[in-house]
């Protein structure tokens, strides 16, 4: 794991290329529902995008602790980390169970910014968070495997060369347990967007407008042929391996949400020292501070919860709980916090050009994905406390 003072470096590092990309920048992607590719290549060049790659594919060979650091200060300094985080989260599912062909052939080039690696399709229409009933089906022929069904909420597929794909290899009626019989494929996207003709297509993006700028699609899939060689892993094993990469998505979600917290609590406070009504400082009367200062410190629990999330994860356990506490408690703090910072700045919190409206909208979407709030209760309630499972 990145020392203190490797961790203090990569924050100085991050804010440093966020004061780049202003307010304004962000209010135009918003309003125009652009996507960030400017930022995301700046992140790209300056290797945070390839923290967890090994250095023998071209990448900085850190730990999650650091990719930790890296998404927090992306938020904290009023960025927004959703447009480039899968490629933090994905990684880990090729990491640890891709093939040395998959790792040489495309690790290198996402290290370099030459491929994205930032769709993920595993949601579906009928299923949701309920994975293991999800319809998209891949069957094997010969030397391919032929993918028909339908994703959803498969954000930045319009702006992604790979996508990691979950998809059912077997029916479920006919596997022993029902975590069995899906697959994890890493498809290259750029020779399968389009109509099916006899050279390929089959994959078709329609994009899903949001009340918040997050790139997010639904994807059909056709008849759409991609190698055997996509498969990830061993076919019918995919449940697992999405489930380990969900672990690293939720810590580094958690981290986001952490930064935005401090990103309204700085917001509201510095609006609490220099906005005067009845001739002082608004920040003086106990109504403004206690709300601002409860928000601080249901932060540093939830900050507190996710480095410790992340240093179980990096030492090689299982850290289920510990991921889904953290994403459940920094979700919570950031939106605590985000509707304190609009009430403390009244109307100008719904100003635009103070940027926390904008913040306001994203910062909602963390409490519902990418698992709910009620879910991770439920896991907690039947994983750590032993209670009956109620779904």
């Amino acid at each position: 794991m990145a020392n203190s003072d490797e961790i203090a470096e990569i924050r100085r590092a991050v804010r440093a290329l966020c004061a780049d990309f202003s307010g304004a920048y962000w209010r135009e992607k918003d309003c125009a529902r652009a996507y960030p590719g400017e930022f995301v290549d700046a992140l790209t060049k300056a290797g945070f995008l390839s923290a967890l790659i090994p250095e023998a594919y071209g990448g900085a060979g850190l730990k999650l602790n650091a990719a930790v650091a890296i998404m927090e200060e992306i938020q904290a300094s009023g960025c927004n980390g959703a447009s480039a985080h899968a490629q933090m989260y994905i990684m880990n599912t090729l990491l640890k169970y891709g093939s040395e062909d998959q790792k040489r052939n495309y690790l290198p080039d996402i290290a370099s910014g030459k491929l994205r690696l930032q769709a993920f399709g595993v949601s579906e229409p009928a299923s949701g968070t309920d994975t293991l009933s999800l319809r998209t089906v891949a069957e094997r022929d010969g030397d391919e495997y032929v993918i028909n069904g339908q994703k959803i909420w498969t954000s930045r597929a319009e702006h992604s060369d790979l996508m990691l794909l979950l998809a059912r290899t077997k029916p479920r009626e006919e596997v022993m347990r029902k975590t069995e019989g899906l697959s994890v494929f890493l498809v290259d996207m750029r020779t399968v967007v389009g109509p099916k003709t006899a050279s390929g297509g089959g994959m078709s993006i329609k994009p899903i407008r949001t009340m918040m700028n997050h790139s997010t699609t639904e994807i059909f899939f056709d008849d759409m042929r991609i190698p055997a060689s996509a498969l990830v892993g061993e076919e019918g094993k995919g449940f697992r391996y999405i489930l380990s990469g969900m672990n690293a998505e939720r810590i580094l979600i958690a981290a986001e949400c952490v930064g935005d917290a401090k990103w309204f609590i700085d917001k509201a406070a510095n609006y609490g020292k220099e906005r005067n009504v009845f001739g002082r400082a608004i920040g003086q009367n106990q109504g403004v501070q206690f709300p601002i200062a409860r928000c601080y410190a249901q932060m540093r629990a939830a900050e507190l919860m996710v480095h410790h999330a992340a240093k179980v994860y990096d030492k090689g356990g299982n850290p289920g709980a510990e991921a889904n506490m953290a994403k459940l408690l920094a979700s919570e703090a950031s939106w605590a916090a985000a509707d304190m910072c609009v009430q403390t700045l009244g109307g100008f919190g719904f100003a635009e050009e103070y940027d926390v409206e904008r913040k306001f909208r994203e910062a909602r979407l963390y409490t519902v994905a990418p698992i709910s709030t009620n879910l991770i209760l439920s896991y907690i309630a039947e994983h750590v406390l032993g209670l009956p499972r109620s779904y």
